[in-house]
């Protein structure tokens, strides 16, 4: 069973492929980080949002990255993994 650093280092090679030209700078939001059920959710915004906090820099609708602590495979989550998102 891989760490949750080393899956935090996955998360982030996972979001840099996933950014696109045209998304805001991006990055882990370590305090909000989980494991449920064998998997690391690791959740993402804005640096600007992480950095002040500001409502109005959140990013909307991005679900977190999941990565498998087993096998180190990581995802985006989807609709189908709300019940690892929190309760």
């Amino acid at each position: 069973m891989m760490t949750h650093a080393e899956a935090v280092h996955i998360a982030e090679e996972q979001l840099a492929r996933e950014a696109g030209p045209y998304d805001p700078p991006m990055a882990i939001d370590s305090s909000s980080i989980e494991e449920r059920e064998g998997m690391l959710i690791v959740p993402f915004n804005s640096i600007e949002y992480l950095e002040t906090g500001d409502p109005m820099k959140m990013l909307l609708d991005c679900f977190p990255t999941i990565v498998d602590l087993s096998t180190g495979e990581a995802r985006m989550g989807t609709l189908a993994d709300l019940s690892l998102f929190g309760d």
